[in-house]
């Protein structure tokens, strides 16, 4: 019987430093990515490049079944292609969030992408970036991390990240966001935000991202014997 291919999961809330993290592994171990929470926008996006109606439950779950995606991490961010191109900057403008909220209430694309998510390990191991990476789309994985932080620092972390983008923020108003982000994300009914039990816990609050790196690397080799060349 073959080995499944190696999975390592980092859920958490947003602000908690996961996705520097996963494009750090990912880097690091010359491993496939996903961030899972671009997969809803990317097919709102999709459904309305083919010019889709959102609420068509049928087609736009078709479109995600079929999603031609692609995680790639790079030096500052991560890069993601749809069909061949960069979309990123139009991926994480409001208008694709709302179409992707659209999206996501419908029970058939979430089935279409949860498959989705799962076609994406490959070896040699595929990291794995959201909220129920560890629970529900790779349950057997080899490694499950889940990183947690203050929201008052979360805040703060996506209050600097704005300004230095020249965009305008209110770190109050951050922090209210966070905190109903949170509340949502914890008392949802399908896949809710929780570490699954056997999940490695850190608490990222004043932590240094080397530290939180070398942290998730030391398990990695523990967990999974990879050979950790320093």
């Amino acid at each position: 019987m073959t080995d499944p291919v190696p999975v390592i999961t980092v859920d958490g809330p947003s602000g908690v430093g996961k996705g520097t993290l996963c494009q750090w592994l990912a880097l690091r171990l010359g491993w496939h990515l996903l961030d899972s929470g671009a997969l809803y926008r990317l097919t709102a996006l999709a459904a309305l490049h083919r010019g889709l109606a959102l609420s068509d439950e049928a087609a736009v779950a078709a479109v995600a079944t079929a999603l031609d995606v692609a995680f790639l991490p790079g030096a500052d961010e991560m890069r993601i292609l749809l069909d061949g191109a960069e979309v990123g900057a139009v991926l994480r403008s409001e208008a694709t969030g709302d179409a992707a909220s659209r999206v996501a209430a419908l029970p058939a694309v979430r089935a279409a992408l949860l498959q989705r998510q799962r076609d994406l390990r490959r070896l040699p191991g595929l990291i794995a970036d959201g909220r129920d990476m560890g629970t529900v789309v790779f349950p057997d994985a080899g490694l499950k991390l889940f990183l947690t932080a203050s929201a008052a620092e979360r805040a703060q972390r996506r209050y600097k990240q704005l300004i230095e983008k020249g965009m305008n923020a209110n770190l109050a108003g951050l922090a209210e966001e966070i905190a109903a982000r949170d509340a949502r994300d914890a008392q949802r009914t399908v896949a809710p935000l929780r570490p699954a039990t056997d999940a490695e816990m850190l608490d990222t609050t004043g932590m240094p991202i080397a530290r939180v790196c070398e942290w998730a690397l030391m398990l990695a080799a523990r967990r999974l014997s990879i050979p950790v060349i320093p």
